[in-house]
């Protein structure tokens, strides 16, 4: 490590007054001038924490975080991370459907009145240029879609041009071009304007180029840091952090008293047509997915796939005013909304924004069989078991009694990922289902979706900005154009 270089922050042998929030040892650590880091590490590693302790969120028992320049350290650095939809507007009070009732959005801002203070200045033209999301501006920020929301957060965040931006596994939920765009943008940063980048990451293959140095961490404990080149080359340093799970003698719950589905359809979409205002999501839409199909759904950022997937979910109220057959029944038809959500499992970005819960993990997995963004019965001994049971298959069993929001977001979507399988649903629908998942678990999550969908009468729906993460039972593709 360079020692001669000017020192931009240290953290000096740190202890949090808090013991949750404490890793092995104090922690050290020290970026200097002109170096780009990546923090990586498994799920639940203590990534997030450490950033947290460079920016003084907690309180110290022990140590300092010492910075070279005066100020406020809320200028100084800057984080993003995907939950920060809530610092935009009292998006804490908005919940996961309103998304698709238009009228009841009127109080959200748009893109264009949250960036009022940038506009006008050459600055946001040329970011949003580079990111091509000029036509984000008049949106209402409920109405953006997953990938949508990363760039305007990331956006947001460069127009400030902080000192050192921190930025929360940036590249999932982003397309392929958005993400060169991404690392585009901070290779000029960097070299341009002198900021320092700190990625949080939980995929070595992840790392782009412009990063000089690596700080792994695991079970809240703090590695020796190392270049980029010397990381990349310590193969056995890589499968230690991400070791290969067993998945050969994955056993996963069986409903015994539940037969196969003989429905023949499992849903048809003809001439489906969705807009908001003036805005046209779909148009003139035919689909067709049979029994037991296994289709997978791409599209770029805001082309309406989550749109599509809220018809077929029941979420979407604009389904009445479209030809939708579900399981064989013409959607409109004297089913309820519950009768057609206990059939279909359903994970998704936007689910695991709004899912804000404090209860106990256990409980999030068991409102499954509920349907409902959190518990609001009690689940049965029988069905409190089979949450558990669940909970074992993706190795988060002892997060049982941890509140939700205690989780890091990759034990967060493990948890919903159970949550979707927990009522052995006949369709299961997974919108960018290994969103956050470290290397290890990506594998585990891809092993139960493919064992899962190998059982009879089982049909899927895999929506991902990544080809090669499509489990090898899929063997049909839709695809969506952005409408302009």
């Amino acid at each position: 490590m360079n020692s001669e270089k000017k020192e931009i922050v240290r953290l000096e042998g740190i202890v949090p007054r808090l013991p949750e929030l404490r890793f092995a040892e104090p922690v050290s650590w020290t970026i200097r001038e002109g170096e780009q880091w990546a923090v990586i590490g498994p799920n639940g590693a203590g990534k997030t924490v450490l950033t947290d302790i460079l920016q003084r969120k907690y309180a110290f028992k022990e140590g300092k975080v010492v910075f070279a320049s005066d100020g406020r350290i809320s200028d100084l650095v800057k984080s993003i991370a995907f939950k920060d939809i809530y610092s935009l507007a009292d998006c804490r009070n908005s919940y996961y459907q309103q998304r698709w009732h238009a009228t009841e959005a009127d109080d959200i801002p748009t893109v264009e009145e949250t960036l009022k203070e940038y506009l006008g200045s050459a600055n946001l033209a040329e970011i949003l240029a580079v990111f091509g999301i000029e036509d984000l501006l008049p949106k209402k920020l409920i109405y953006l879609s997953s990938g949508e929301l990363r760039k305007f957060l990331i956006v947001r965040t460069l127009l400030s041009r902080p000192q050192i931006l921190i930025l929360d596994n940036p590249f999932i939920g982003l397309d392929a071009p958005s993400r060169d765009l991404l690392v585009e943008m901070l290779q000029q940063l960097t070299s341009l304007h002198g900021v320092q980048v700190v990625l949080l990451l939980s995929n070595p293959a992840d790392i782009p180029a412009m990063i000089t140095h690596v700080q792994p961490v695991a079970n809240r404990h703090i590695y020796p840091p190392m270049t980029r080149e010397a990381f990349l080359s310590d193969e056995s340093l890589k499968e230690w952090l991400f070791p290969v799970p067993q998945t050969e003698d994955l056993f996963l719950p069986v409903d015994e008293q539940k037969a196969p589905s003989q429905h023949e359809v499992t849903f048809r979409m003809e001439h489906v047509s969705i807009r908001y205002g003036s805005r046209t999501i779909l148009k003139d839409l035919d689909w067709e997915v049979r029994n037991g199909e296994k289709w997978a759904l791409f599209g770029p950022n805001g082309a309406g796939k989550s749109t599509l997937l809220s018809l077929i979910y029941a979420d979407n109220p604009q389904s009445y005013a479209n030809t939708l057959y579900l399981f064989d029944r013409r959607r409109g038809t004297g089913e309820s909304i519950w009768e057609i959500k206990k059939r279909i499992g359903y994970v998704s970005p936007e689910m695991h924004l709004y899912y804000m819960e404090n209860v106990p993990t256990l409980h999030i997995v068991g409102s499954g069989y509920f349907d409902s963004v959190g518990l609001y019965r009690k689940c049965n001994a029988e069905q409190e078991a089979g949450a558990l049971r669940w909970m074992k298959v993706f190795g988060i069993e002892h997060l049982r009694d941890r509140s939700f929001l205690t989780l890091s977001s990759g034990e967060q979507r493990l948890a919903l990922l159970a949550r979707a399988f927990v009522k052995d649903p006949d369709l299961i629908i997974l919108d960018e289902p290994l969103h956050g998942l470290d290397v290890s678990n990506k594998q585990l999550a891809a092993a139960v979706i493919e064992q899962f969908c190998s059982r009879p009468g089982k049909t899927l729906v895999y929506v991902t900005h990544y080809p090669h993460e499509l489990p090898s039972c899929v063997d049909k593709r839709f695809e969506l154009q952005k409408i302009r």
